[in-house]
């Protein structure tokens, strides 16, 4: 009797444990409640999400419910027994080493297996069930309509805009993007499951009317939203269909479509008149012209300039009927009669007299190995145009740059620079390059023999030398260095154009003398020849 009150006590106890447990976690988690298994955990863990029960040794089979977007879960597990073999589905795994588990399609459940095993044939199997919902997701990612722009910009979370087309505007096209595919678009502009993007064509109604387009996008899970458009067929003619300066004229050619032009005007012109016509009568002007009043086409006003060489900028906006606007921008140009430089340089030399803007004449004198020279003038107004040696480097721009070729050593080149003002008056610099002739120093500036001392003592204009040197030396060397490092020295002891020195050894045998000759060419040609008579005397 006592074991059947036993049996019972604990029938209930085990009943209230679930009873506890379904209302804790709801009625679609599950949980398989024991004694303790045969080879139980120590822990075991599980992200992203959260087991439900929360784990217990004694606990094997649990839930977890994750996002639409989780694709995988890491599984993390320990047994008691260190001892213990264990799988997560299958795939053997070591305590405390977090296995990937790919999860089914959402709206699928996904159930992980835990086995353990001993040595001794004890197994106990711990399960996850991992339900992966439905999408929510109703949004779209992306929606145009073209022609157009919507108002407000694109978000997701927005569902209402309006967009205004001009009048000769018959027909949008409404391109929508779900942010999942797998959700359903229905309405003005479809696409199915697995079908990201829906396109749709609308037929406009008349002029001044509205168009209302409907876009729902209905999730996976069933929760649905629905996006509003409201296309306005508005006139959008923000054109102007004629425009005038006086005195003066456009350039470019006036267009409705051309927005920005220029108006040369002489120095002596102070004001002008500008005439502008809208397209739309029912569009109103503003900026440098105040609106002629509603229905009126015309509108015109006076413009004071600035001074010479100044430019004064007007400005026209037209305001179509449907808000949408356009400026068009003149610049009007009291020419300039500045047609001086501000800067003048020649590299390399140095302009003689120092540059100034009202000397017209230089000369710069450069050495005879300059083969060009980069001559470089700024315009003293930069709308000046350069001209000559020189090209412009174009409006706008004040500084022009040239390479010149000069001509051979002694001769001189000419180069020429013409400024003509903004108004047409022009004004020419002439710089005279020269280059020098070659150098004619064929000298030497120094002269050794090692060991040994030279009879007489070195000169650049003495040629003939004597050297006397003891019976132990078998070996001097001759070195010699030019005045002109561009002369070359020829002869026993060489050194090209632009080595300053050369210098040879010299074997010598007693009591027979040894002569070194060396030639120096300076770069104009003329040569000069020295000569060292080496004598090794006898003990």
């Amino acid at each position: 009797m006592k074991q059947t009150v036993t049996a019972i006590c604990q029938y209930l106890a085990a009943t209230l444990f679930v009873a506890l447990c379904l209302s804790a976690f709801g009625c679609a988690d599950k949980a398989s409640v024991s004694d303790e298994p045969a080879v139980p955990l120590s822990s075991l863990g599980i992200t992203p999400g959260r087991l439900q029960p929360a784990f217990s040794s004694n606990v094997t089979s649990y839930t977890l419910r994750v996002s639409a977007a989780t694709a995988s879960v890491t599984v993390t597990a320990r047994p008691k027994d260190g001892h213990a073999t264990m799988t997560i589905n299958g795939n053997i795994t070591s305590a405390g080493q977090g296995r990937i588990v790919t999860l089914g399609p959402p709206g699928s459940t996904t159930t992980i297996s835990i086995n353990l095993t001993t040595q001794t044939g004890g197994e106990t199997t711990y399960s996850i069930d991992v339900i992966r919902p439905l999408s929510s997701d109703n949004n779209l990612s992306a929606l145009t309509v073209t022609p157009g722009t919507l108002t407000p910009a694109f978000d997701p979370a927005t569902l209402n805009y309006t967009v205004n087309v001009a009048t000769a505007v018959t027909q949008v096209t409404v391109l929508a993007t779900k942010s999942d595919p797998v959700s359903v678009m229905s309405g003005s502009v479809t696409a199915g499951a697995g079908f990201a993007t829906g396109q749709a064509t609308i037929q406009l109604d008349g002029p001044g009317t509205s168009k209302h387009v409907s876009i729902t996008v209905t999730a996976p899970n069933g929760a649905a939203k629905t996006y509003a458009i409201t296309v306005n067929r508005l006139s959008g003619d923000n054109n102007l269909s004629a425009l005038t300066v006086t005195p003066g004229a456009l350039a470019p050619n006036f267009a409705p479509a051309t927005l920005n032009y220029s108006v040369d005007v002489a120095t002596n012109v102070t004001a002008v008149t500008v005439t502008a016509t809208k397209s739309d009568s029912n569009a109103v002007l503003s900026g440098s012209i105040a609106d002629p009043g509603a229905g009126q086409a015309t509108g015109q006003v006076t413009i004071q300039l600035g001074g010479p060489g100044t430019s004064t900028p007007v400005s026209i906006t037209v305001t179509a009927p449907n808000g949408d606007f356009k400026t068009y921008a003149i610049t009007v140009n009291r020419l300039s009669g500045d047609n001086n430089l501000s800067a003048l340089t020649v590299t390399p030399g140095s302009l003689d007299p120092t540059f100034a803007a009202a000397t017209l004449i230089y000369t710069v004198d450069v050495a005879t190995d300059v083969t060009e020279v980069t001559v470089t003038a700024t315009k003293s107004d930069s709308n000046a145009v350069l001209s000559g040696s020189i090209t412009d480097p174009g409006a706008g721009q004040a500084t022009g740059q040239a390479t010149i070729q000069l001509g051979g050593p002694g001769t001189s080149t000419p180069v020429s620079i013409s400024v003509t003002a903004p108004n047409g008056t022009s004004k020419t610099y002439g710089v005279t390059v020269n280059r020098a002739a070659p150098a004619s120093d064929n000298n030497l500036s120094a002269l050794t023999v090692t060991p040994g001392t030279l009879v007489p003592d070195f000169a650049p204009n003495t040629t003939t030398y004597s050297v006397e040197v003891s019976s132990d030396v078998a070996n001097v060397i001759v070195s010699a260095t030019k005045s002109d490092p561009n002369a070359v020295m020829s002869g026993d002891v060489t050194a090209g154009a632009g080595v300053p020195t050369g210098q040879q050894p010299f074997p010598l045998i007693p009591l027979l003398p040894v002569t070194v000759s060396i030639t120096v060419t300076a770069p104009n040609g003329d040569s000069k020849l020295y000569s060292v008579v080496i004598i090794r005397t006898l003990l």
